[in-house]
């Protein structure tokens, strides 16, 4: 069968991954059907044989002179080597001996997972040689010459993020502080990786492993895999097919092409991660006319709106934007941090009275580390998964064909006391800007990050830098929260005058799109002057949709058939015995609500004299009871035909 989908006029295809399960199989010579504990068991038995094989290649080849000659992408003839890196491998002859017998196509799959890895080393090898080469006279305080000069020195660094030579700063220093020294490469900083328990199948072909889709299901798939009937496979009659059916997301849509799976084994069980193709809109760098701005946040994760490019070049907000608040979800993420915390401090001094009967007690602090670190990858990936298909969602109800974010992966915490530093540091904004592509390419919209300088502190309509405060209702009182331009007057939430500057920004600069050729994302690096003056919020007048002259007499527009309760007279007599209720007042016989609180209206923003407590959080509730977003008013809302119309007083 063919592994292209067919394409029509402005549609691209494009490859995305699915996690399935595998949870039974036939054993095609014997007949004899495999539990899920039966196929995990022969699975281990190949992961084992091609793990010993990848460890051999890697341990081998971890030197600064195999990795230049394997990225330099010719070989020793002067011919250019094989995309595929099992090819490439053995085209350089880098040979392995298997301890059993294994076909070839086992040694391919082998063969290629340790040319990725002996590939990917290749960047962090570079971005090493050039911080070594200009070793700066105070690796804590570089000088503007010294940061220009580790930059010139790493390929690609002009745009490499200061974040990423800061880490490498203090992995060598570390080193430097422990051996004296600084170390000659990457591979003296770092052991030889960890070889994953995987077997990738797209290595091979259909004499180890074969996939097809039912005809009469499309959400099943039947894959066959050649595997040992031992641990140490002495002939070939100790591999034999295994015919599984795995059954496919709702996700994957009916007309993707499926590839083979690479297989792992995660909890006692299969899993198979299925690459697909399948066809998509084309997204554009340029000749957009609406885009989403898109600001990141601490309590509030994600703050987004629209903004119009008119054919006369000025640009207009669509409505007041929208937020995605995920207090509660942070607040369990950081019970969790410190819990994670408090368990490896005990872990430490455990080891570091290396008492034997103190074994078992470590033993269950390693397990359950392990379970906490679990429950705080979930976490995190649950909340990166819902913030980007949100802002996604936000999007496509705007019509928007593009989505500008803030590159913010130089920015670190500093400054700003512990609690607010490790907050700030442990955001998944990477993770959601990975899942909001992934996304946004299903609907044809492109993701772009814009320069982050300057978004929060200019107006969005003036570019006139603004005055924080601490909140409108405190406009004298310093802060950061809510803004104020002293030039045209506008005033607004910090994050909402942060998604007007990148949309706008985004706009005016989306002519210097590019595209990272290694991971193809879309990014605009610099802000040029000319047409920074240009992405400015053009403010629109505020006009009556309807004809108000009076014609005749007012009509009521509620449709209920009762008053409001306002428009109830008192009762007459006591209800009660307790008095009677004056019209229009709260109840006498209790304290005022919360809501009459000045701190807990949902427009203040001022800092809640209470403790914090997320709704549902002492019953445990689920993911989405903490999450909470504020729905986009776009240009023309939906009238409620049920709200009565009054005069504003």
């Amino acid at each position: 069968m063919s592994r292209k989908p067919p394409l029509a006029e402005g549609v691209i295809s494009r490859t995305a991954c699915a996690r399935t399960l595998v949870r039974s199989g036939v054993d095609e010579k014997s007949g004899e059907i495999l539990t899920a504990v039966a196929v995990a068991e022969r699975v281990g038995w190949c992961l084992d044989l091609t793990g010993g094989m990848v460890g051999s290649l890697l341990g081998g080849h971890w030197n600064t002179a195999d990795v230049d000659t394997l990225a330099s992408g010719v070989d020793a003839g002067g011919r250019r080597l094989p995309s595929n890196a099992w090819m490439a491998l053995r085209r350089l002859g880098w040979a392995v001996v298997a301890g059993a017998k294994v076909n070839d196509r086992i040694v391919r799959a082998a063969q290629e997972q340790a040319g990725r890895a002996l590939r990917s080393v290749k960047w962090r090898s570079d971005v090493v040689a050039g911080i070594l080469t200009t070793w700066p006279a105070d690796p804590d305080k570089r000088t503007a010459e010294e940061w220009d000069a580790a930059r010139a020195a790493i390929p690609g660094g002009e745009h490499l993020p200061s974040s990423v030579i800061r880490a490498r700063t203090r992995q060598i220093t570390r080193f430097l502080r422990e051996h004296g020294r600084l170390p000659a490469d990457v591979f003296e900083l770092e052991p030889t990786p960890r070889v994953a328990r995987m077997l990738l199948l797209a290595a091979c072909d259909s004499q180890q492993a074969s996939i097809e889709r039912s005809p009469t299901e499309p959400t099943k798939i039947l894959l066959r895999v050649r595997l040992p009937t031992r641990s140490d496979p002495l002939s070939f009659r100790d591999w034999t097919w295994v015919a599984c059916t795995v059954t496919l997301p709702p996700t994957v849509p009916a007309s993707a092409v499926p590839h083979l799976p690479t297989l792992r084994i995660v909890g006692g069980k299969v899993r198979a991660d299925l690459a697909y193709t399948h066809p998509v809109p084309a997204a554009r760098r340029s000749g957009h006319t609406i885009a989403l701005g898109v600001d990141w946040g601490l309590n509030t994760l994600l703050s987004a709106g629209a903004a119009r490019l008119h054919d006369d070049g000025h640009i207009t907000a669509l409505g007041a934007g929208a937020r995605f608040q995920a207090a509660g979800v942070l607040a369990k993420q950081h019970r969790l941090r410190r819990l994670a915390e408090r368990l490896q401090t005990k872990t430490d001094q455990y080891t570091r009275l290396a008492d034997p009967a103190l074994a078992d007690k470590l033993a269950t602090l390693g397990e359950e580390i392990r379970r906490v670190c679990e429950r705080r990858c979930n976490l995190n990936d649950a909340l990166a998964r819902s913030a980007a298909r949100w802002a996604v969602d936000q999007a496509v109800a705007a019509g928007a064909t593009v989505i500008y974010l803030e590159d913010l992966r130089s920015m670190e915490a500093r400054g700003m006391g512990r609690t607010h530093n490790t907050r700030m540091s442990q955001t998944v904004r990477g993770r959601i800007a990975d899942h909001m592509r992934h996304l946004a390419a299903e609907s044809g919209i492109a993701v772009a990050t814009v320069p982050p300088a300057n978004t929060s502190k200019h107006c969005p309509h003036c570019l006139t830098p603004l005055r924080h405060r601490k909140a409108p209702d405190r406009p004298t009182t310093p802060g950061w929260k809510w803004a104020i331009c002293p030039s045209c007057r506008w005033q607004g939430d910090r994050d909402q005058g942060a998604w007007r500057r990148i949309a706008a920004r985004g706009l005016a600069h989306q002519t210097k799109t590019v595209a990272d050729r290694t991971i193809g994302t879309l990014a605009i690096r610099a802000v040029v002057p000319e047409m920074e003056n240009k992405a400015v919020i053009t403010a629109t007048r505020k006009t009556c949709r309807t004809d108000r002259s009076k014609t005749g007499p007012t009509r009521p527009r509620s449709t209920r058939s009762a008053p409001r309760r306002r428009g109830v007279p008192s009762p007459a007599r006591p209800i009660d015995g307790a008095g009677q209720r004056p019209e229009g007042h709260a109840p006498t016989d209790r304290r005022l609500p919360r809501a009459a609180h000045r701190h807990q209206d949902v427009t203040t923003t001022s800092t809640p004299t209470g403790r914090h407590r997320p709704r549902g959080a002492a019953l445990g509730a689920g993911f989405h009871l903490h999450a909470r977003t504020t729905p986009p008013r776009w240009e023309e809302p939906t009238p409620n035909p049920t709200v009565r119309a009054e005069s504003p007083s």
